[in-house]
């Protein structure tokens, strides 16, 4: 195809991805997803698409290929994927990005969704890309340098962001969130990020993707922080991250109880209350009491 012929497509795909993820009209997220070249943060062709358990090689060099709602490897020995288009555009969507402001996006990968949140905030927004992993933040600093608006960050994504943010968007799961996700979230700010548990393999090895996890959307009002249940989801494990065996088991069984749609505040370095669907010493999910 040539470049028309893909910005038809990309176009279509953008149409798609929005329908599918059950947003109705969101203008600025749709011609993100239009303007953004995925080819540009895939590498070179062969591309290898996730198909159930493994990894396919792409019988194509057309990028054509790439404008549908699948995963591609970007690090297929460690099953680091460009992520599902449609799972992302309904993430973004609920963040509510506006022009101007200053997002953290952690767990950057190579940069695709770095791209979109910059088309969105535009020109007078701010976009900190923080990958973990020094081979992807490369790749990332490559591909994103016409954005004038995004700096790249090589770094552990627990530590981010260092500055007052308008929206954090976590890429990785965890079964905490981090400090400075809260601790820097400005006033009127929206964090977004998978909470779960690790995949676990013979003798206690992180297998590196979740056992289970659910997107979760953080809101700051001053000092007040509503919590909502999103959706479940599949991620990458936050490489370098650990707990023990009984937190884990912990958040289990909260996931298996149940409950997660009456989740509305998160109780922040305060005194445990009595009505919380998952508690830790410093932090806990706080449900609505039944009536």
């Amino acid at each position: 195809m040539d470049e028309a012929e893909l910005k038809i497509c990309r176009r279509a795909y953008a149409v798609q991805m929005l329908a599918k993820a059950g947003v109705d009209r969101d203008d600025a997220l749709l011609n993100a997803f239009s303007t953004v070249p995925r080819e540009d943060f895939l590498g070179p062709p062969p591309w290898k698409m996730r198909d159930w358990k493994r990894y396919v090689d792409v019988p194509s060099i057309d990028p054509v290929v790439l404008y549908q709602d699948l995963l591609f490897a970007l690090q297929a020995d460690r099953q680091v994927n460009n992520g599902s288009p449609s799972l992302h555009a309904g993430a973004l969507h609920r963040l509510k990005l506006r022009k101007g402001e200053t997002v953290c996006h952690i767990g950057a990968g190579s940069g695709y969704y770095t791209a979109i949140i910059a088309e969105i905030v535009g020109e007078t927004g701010h976009v900190v890309a923080v990958e973990f992993d020094a081979e992807l933040a490369q790749q990332a600093r490559r591909n994103l340098e016409r954005y004038a608006n995004v700096e790249v960050v090589q770094g552990d994504g627990l530590e981010w962001p260092r500055e007052p943010a308008d929206a954090v968007y976590v890429n990785f799961a965890l079964h905490h969130p981090a400090e400075p996700w809260i601790d820097r979230l400005a006033t009127g700010g929206r964090l977004l990020f998978p909470l779960g548990t690790p995949a676990m393999g013979a003798e206690g090895r992180l297998l590196g993707v979740t056992a289970q996890a659910a997107f979760f959307l953080i809101g700051r009002e001053g000092d007040e922080l509503s919590a909502r249940f999103l959706q479940p989801v599949n991620f990458v494990w936050g490489e370098g991250i650990s707990g023990d065996l009984s937190t884990y088991a912990a958040l289990d069984r909260a996931f298996h109880a149940g409950g997660l749609n009456r989740i509305h505040a998160l109780r922040w370095n305060a005194v445990k209350t009595e009505q919380e669907w998952y508690s830790q010493e410093r932090w806990g999910l706080v449900m609505a009491a039944l009536h």
